[in-house]
């Protein structure tokens, strides 16, 4: 039986939680969580989880990042993300 936690998505102050990366679904429209340089944060962009790689699915253009977290894309956030 899969874990409460992978099975779904979770809600804490309105906004949607993020889970672990390896838990992506191929091929829908994401928001991913990346750390870099600057540290953590979402790109503002939906991204797709592609067979050889991560997309960015309004131009297609191949990305070359490392998630680590991802929550459903929302069209409107009303706030900056909340990574905690």
């Amino acid at each position: 039986m899969a874990s409460r936690r992978s099975t779904l998505v979770h809600r804490r102050e309105g906004s949607v939680m993020w889970l672990l990366v390896v838990e992506a679904p191929f091929e829908e429209d994401i928001e991913i969580a990346v750390i870099d340089d600057e540290g953590v944060h979402a790109l503002v962009f939906p991204c797709r989880r592609m067979p050889g790689g991560w997309v960015n699915a309004l131009t297609g253009e191949i990305l070359d990042v490392h998630p680590t977290h991802w929550r459903a894309w929302q069209r409107v956030r009303g706030d900056a993300p909340d990574l905690r």
